[in-house]
């Protein structure tokens, strides 16, 4: 039997197996500390000492796409690419207004 909290993701997001909500919420902290470890490296790379005030900004902008295929990426890695796909396309339309289309 799977705790509770499992079981409500599981129904939350229509997945068959607790193992699969395991995995998917693997899927989302690797793709967390991708983004977390890549900020710095970026930073060194193109500011090499300290960044000026409008990239925090422009990284904010851009994390958003940047997370969203990593997040596709270790979704593919670990197969669960499908779910990750579906997500991604309800994220998107949220943000642009448009119903989804499950």
């Amino acid at each position: 039997m799977s705790p509770k909290w499992i079981q409500s993701l599981q129904n939350r997001w229509h997945v068959k197996s607790a193992w699969q909500v395991i995995i998917i919420l693997i899927v989302f902290a690797c793709t967390g500390f991708t983004v977390m470890f890549i900020k710095p490296v970026i930073t060194e790379w193109l500011f090499h000492e300290n960044h000026p005030g409008w990239f925090s900004v422009l990284y904010w902008v851009l994390i958003l796409p940047i997370y969203n295929l990593f997040l596709l990426f270790y979704g593919f890695v670990f197969g669960q690419f499908k779910f990750f796909w579906a997500f991604e396309k309800r994220f998107f339309s949220r943000i642009v207004g448009k119903k989804s289309t499950k």
